[in-house]
């Protein structure tokens, strides 16, 4: 007799769990490269249709990926593709997690409103008395259109005694206003610079509305004209002397553009500090990004957050600092 080796035959379930771990390489490769997008946004170019500002303008829904790829491994029973699937998962967590979390406190010493009213508001009288409301000590405005002027500060005069419009821009507050000019970021005024003397010090407000960017399939995203407004702004930022700045209004950019680097470079996100999610303020019908700002420098950020939606497409955005 001669002696036989027999060879153990995997089993059924061997075979399926072997396949779980053969099956769904294409998700996976696509998880993978999600990871490497949200890691690695700033090499994408902004040479080709300013993709990496546009990628960076919406860069927190990239999450939103891993959603289809999700199903997608479900359906194809891959456990090498939820594994596969954790790499966004983690670096969407590191990098965004925690704006989720809520950061504001009670206290502080100033309180700003910044609101893009938008020159088409049905009713800027109902907007303003909403803004009043909220109890800031400065309310800054853009987009104000010269013929509704009037209909601002008849509605915000009993409590803003103090208040400047230059061009489309304007501040009104509860204290006194000096040294107030434009800034003269475009050939129209868009933007000014003032003091605002509070009981513990004063403080240099700026007010700014970015020339708006558009997507166009023959140009990408046309941002530059708002690149160009926004070097000027932040030229007159870094000629600052006030030990303590606070910058507000529409960038029509989020604070994760690498376009708006030379503001963020010397100025801090209230939102990104003090906020309670995303603050997302654009559109107002469903805000899909955060291109309504308050940037502050010598002062610590307590609280930020959005307003309910007044006339505008803007959601009003404010924050409380502390001196």
């Amino acid at each position: 007799m001669t002696a036989t080796s027999e060879r153990p035959v995997a089993g059924p379930r061997r075979g399926r769990w072997a396949g779980t771990w053969r099956r769904g390489r294409v998700i996976a490769a696509f998880a993978v490269l999600t990871a490497v997008l949200l890691l690695a946004h700033p090499l994408v170019p902004n040479w080709v249709g300013n993709a990496g500002s546009l990628l960076e303008t919406f860069l927190p829904w990239t999450g939103l990926f891993v959603v289809p790829l999700l199903v997608a491994a479900l359906l194809r029973r891959s456990a090498l593709a939820l594994v596969a699937l954790l790499l966004p998962a983690l670096v969407w967590g590191g990098s965004f997690g925690g704006r989720l979390s809520d950061k504001r406190a009670a206290g502080g010493d100033f309180t700003i409103v910044s609101h893009n009213v938008n020159d088409e508001n049905p009713d800027p009288a109902g907007t303003a008395r909403a803004l009043a409301a909220a109890g800031a000590q400065a309310i800054a405005l853009e987009e104000l259109k010269r013929s509704e002027i009037p209909k601002y500060e008849d509605a915000l005069a009993a409590a803003y005694p103090h208040h400047s419009v230059q061009g489309t821009v304007g501040v009104w507050s509860t204290f006194p206003l000096r040294d107030t000019r434009p800034v003269e970021i475009m050939p129209w005024t868009r933007a000014l610079r003032t003091t605002v003397d509070t009981p513990k010090g004063p403080v240099a407000i700026f007010v700014a509305h970015l020339p708006s960017v558009r997507v166009r399939l023959d140009a990408g995203f046309t941002a530059k004209g708002r690149d160009a407004a926004m070097r000027v702004l932040a030229a007159a930022i870094a000629a600052e002397s006030a030990p303590r700045t606070v910058l507000a209004g529409d960038f029509n950019g989020t604070a994760d553009d690498r376009a708006l680097a030379p503001i963020t470079g010397r100025l801090r996100a209230a939102q990104d500090e003090a906020g309670d999610g995303f603050g997302f303020s654009w559109p107002a019908g469903l805000p899909l990004a955060r291109i309504d700002q308050i940037f502050v420098s010598g002062v610590r950020p307590v609280a930020a957050w959005t307003l309910p939606a007044t006339g505008s497409d803007h959601l009003p955005v404010a924050a409380t600092v502390a001196f």
